[in-house]
């Protein structure tokens, strides 16, 4: 009986010691509504199946609107409607923040189409 008692006190310490490893680490992650975040792409999520290529879907995607929050984990996000078949609520833990940088920005060329479909090019 003795020895029980010896290996529970050991684990109890051990695990004492792995849980303040992972307290220094852990950010508590708060977002409002109105804030702009991207989320992990997880088999979880759903997200793998909903888009077309699937060895090349980025580890997180997205710019989105947060709408409202649910409780203190769960958040409900605007999503694009062809990931419409994904539940909108999503943990926290699959959520980060988004960071604006002029990188992101894409410029579209004014392409313009003619009525016979034709577009006019420039040679160089």
């Amino acid at each position: 009986m003795e020895k029980v008692m010896l290996i529970r006190e050991k684990m109890k310490a051990s695990q004492s010691r792995q849980k303040s490893y992972h307290d220094k680490r852990w950010k508590d992650l708060k977002f409002q509504a109105g804030d702009h975040v991207i989320f992990r792409v997880t088999p979880v999520t759903g997200v793998g199946r909903a888009l077309k290529s699937k060895k090349l879907t980025p580890r997180f995607i997205g710019m989105y609107q947060i709408l409202e929050k649910f409780g203190n984990v769960a958040y409900r996000i605007a999503l694009l409607p062809n990931l419409s078949i994904l539940h909108d609520v999503f943990h926290v833990s699959q959520l980060r923040k988004y960071v604006f940088h002029p990188s992101h920005v894409v410029h579209m060329d004014d392409v313009q189409v003619r009525d016979n479909l034709m577009v006019k090019t420039m040679s160089v």
